[in-house]
């Protein structure tokens, strides 16, 4: 009888640790990126295409258009990564609605914190990469819009992905 009770015990204790490790890794990645290296110019190849060579978009399942401007073999970001990034935000009329080199900065925000469309398409890209997105109203803004885009409003980003944080 005390074997089994000792048994049970440890067992106890066992998936007891078991969870309290799994919850702090879990808030860890939620509250904090990981510590990265970022990568130095010398281990990163990037490859601007021509307009020619980047060719066609491809549409993905959810709907969202990209082609890539320039390749790189940097890191890639995960969707709950934050990211800093160059970019010009435009609707099908070409009205530009936003644009960090007009601020002179690249922007940081969390992959969690913008629109689904940027959260897929920047998962296409690594460090160093260009990529442009079209992103259809249910992926951006959706019916309601915002000040400056129309509800419905097709999106159109040519974004730099600067790093990972």
């Amino acid at each position: 009888m005390f074997f089994m009770r000792f048994s049970m015990l440890i067992f106890c204790v066992g998936v007891f640790t078991t969870l309290i490790s799994c919850s702090s890794r879990d808030s860890n990645i939620a509250d904090e990126p990981p510590v990265r290296s970022i990568p130095t110019a010398e281990k990163v190849n990037i490859k601007t295409v021509s307009n020619e060579e980047a060719g066609e978009f491809i549409t993905t399942k959810s709907g969202l258009k990209y082609r890539i401007l320039r390749e790189s073999s940097g890191r890639k970001p995960t969707a709950f990564d934050s990211v800093k990034a160059h970019y010009r935000g435009w609707l099908d009329d070409g009205t530009e609605f936003d644009s960090s080199y007009k601020r002179g900065e690249p922007s940081e925000f969390s992959l969690q914190r913008v629109v689904k469309g940027w959260t897929e398409g920047l998962q296409f890209i690594g460090e160093g990469g260009k990529i442009e997105l079209e992103i259809p109203a249910e992926l951006g803004y959706k019916a309601a819009g915002r000040p400056g885009i129309p509800g419905g409003a097709t999106l159109h980003f040519v974004v730099e992905l600067v790093e990972i944080q």
